[in-house]
């Protein structure tokens, strides 16, 4: 209540002073514009003075701010200035400021300055309080990696950070103490921090020049030039170069004279950081997550465990209808990877938290096999995926190499966004993707490369056989080094196969179309197509 009284006898003296003579300090309003080298930014500043007397001056201040990056910010603010006979102007104020940044998230803070400004220096001080909600989600941000064979989840956030700036200002020796243009140099600093977030730290550099009573505009007008240099190492390096133009919205009477420089210096525009400081990123805390998006259960096999010879066991092992993420390399020698019925094999998941919210884990995966007579990978039973993996079969003897084998009859089968790759030397056949007899499935976003070296016979990238049933689509497809170069087929297709309409925007490296289809074709992005 003291406080109270204390404020209102202070607007009434003030009041009082004021109605005596002439308002030495009338509302204005600065436009600004500054161009950045990461953003730029427009700004308009009402400045309103609330009471006044011959030395002292109680002012409202409200800006509105925008930038090309989609932020809005507004400051509502109240200060106090004091002109000392030892020719100081003293300061305080104290602002709400609201802020959208360009994710569409809202936060509040209080700022509290002081200030003392002179002929020759100036020195400033703010701190920045975040205020209300702080934190926001940014999925965008999400992350998920493996550790071991636990996936980790962290989320992304949006986070308000408080902290603080000063500065100290000097003028320039290059015009006269009392001449309506000055320059001055700043050299400052800023620190804002928050729990878990890197801090946002450095220095700051201004240079100013002022024109006061612009020659050929209005009694109390005024531009300024300025440039601006900030740097920290969240943000990087910043510079701006920056305009400000001042248009009087005098009220009432005129002053009956012309301001001195330190009437002048009483109106100066607050100096503050121009928006509520907020980073985006990864700073959530770490979980251990155990589904995949939409729900259900996983299988990590590492293998840092899960050794090659084993890797066919541990598969089968996780049933029908699972979903099996690998991690590192698995060396299968001659053996091969049968998949279950509706079993998804991946190196690529997005897994969920308990809160609902989602990440993808890549992990690199890679599945290397010998096997010179069957295949690296079997899917043996319908409905099943193969995605995000590295597949190779790389032999020198035997009858035919297959890195991946749809079995006979298997139908409604996925292979996604693979590398998948036959290497044959000897006089035998390197096939990198088949069909078997009356199957269907998708074939979409793999890079297919089938390779031969010495005598080898047959390479081929893709082989559809008899009446399956394919699209293809957005594949790269490469088959070249057979002993005879007609050998060398990016796609084979046997009797009624049928490719669906989706079948293009397929690529294609060495390598000839070859046998019929019953109805469709694969189409490429060169205009050609096979069969």
């Amino acid at each position: 209540m003291k406080n109270v009284i204390s404020i209102v006898a202070l607007l009434t003296l003030l009041g009082v002073s004021a109605q005596a003579e002439p308002p030495k300090w009338g509302t204005h309003i600065d436009l600004e514009g500054k161009i950045g080298s990461k953003r730029d930014l427009g700004e308009a500043d009402i400045f309103v003075p609330l009471a006044q007397n011959a030395r002292t001056l109680l002012f409202g201040n409200l800006r509105a701010r925008v930038d090309d990056n989609a932020s809005q910010e507004g400051n509502f603010g109240v200060g106090l200035r004091h002109m000392l006979d030892a020719g100081w102007n003293l300061g305080a104020y104290g602002y709400f400021d609201r802020r959208r940044t360009e994710m569409h998230n809202y936060f509040s803070q209080a700022t509290i300055g002081l200030e003392a400004l002179s002929l020759d220096w100036d020195f400033r001080a703010n701190s920045y309080v975040p205020t209300v909600r702080r934190v926001y989600e940014a999925n965008q941000f999400n992350t998920a990696e493996l550790s071991g064979t636990t996936v980790i989840f962290r989320g992304g956030e949006e986070r308000a950070m408080g902290g603080f700036d000063a500065e100290i200002g000097w003028r320039a020796p290059i015009f006269g103490p009392e001449d309506g243009r000055q320059f001055r140099l700043y050299a400052g600093g800023y620190r804002f921090a928050e729990d878990n977030l890197p801090t946002v730290a450095g220095p700051r550099l201004r240079a100013e020049f002022v024109l006061a009573d612009v020659p050929g505009l209005w009694q109390g007008g005024r531009l300024s030039l300025g440039a601006e240099w900030q740097r920290d190492t969240p943000r990087g390096s910043q510079g701006f170069l920056s305009a400000r133009l001042r248009i009087p919205l005098q009220w009432g009477s005129a002053p009956a004279r012309a301001a001195t420089p330190m009437e002048r210096r009483m109106t100066d525009p607050i100096v503050r950081d121009v928006d509520i400081v907020a980073q985006a990123g990864t700073f959530g805390a770490t979980e251990v997550v155990t589904a995949k998006a939409g729900g259900g259960a996983f299988t990590v096999l590492n293998s840092a465990t899960t050794t090659g010879a084993n890797l066919a066991t541990a598969i089968d092992n996780a049933g029908d209808n699972s979903t099996v993420l690998l991690s590192g390399s698995f060396q299968t020698g001659t053996g091969t990877v049968s998949m279950r019925a509706g079993q998804t094999l991946t190196g690529t998941l997005t897994v969920q938290n308990a809160s609902g919210r989602t990440a993808t884990v890549n992990t690199g995966a890679s599945i290397s096999s010998t096997n010179s007579t069957n295949y690296a990978v079997l899917l043996n039973g319908g409905g099943g995926t193969i995605s995000g993996l590295t597949i190779s079969v790389n032999s020198s003897g035997g009858s035919v190499a297959r890195a991946v084998f749809v079995a006979d009859g298997v139908t409604g089968v996925s292979i996604l966004n693979n590398r998948i790759t036959a290497t044959q030397g000897g006089n035998v056949q390197a096939q990198a993707i088949v069909f078997g007899n009356n199957t269907s499935g998708t074939l979409r976003g793999n890079t297919v490369t089938a390779t031969g070296t010495g005598s080898a016979s047959g390479v081929r990238a893709l082989v559809a056989t008899t009446t399956s049933t394919l699209t293809v689509a957005n594949n790269s497809f490469s088959a070249s080094g057979a002993a005879s170069a007609a050998n060398d087929v990016v796609v084979l297709s046997g009797a009624a196969v049928t490719f669906t309409a989706a079948s293009t925007g397929n690529t294609r490296g060495n390598g000839l179309c070859s046998g019929t289809s019953a109805s469709g074709a694969v189409s490429f992005t060169n205009g050609t197509s096979c069969p």
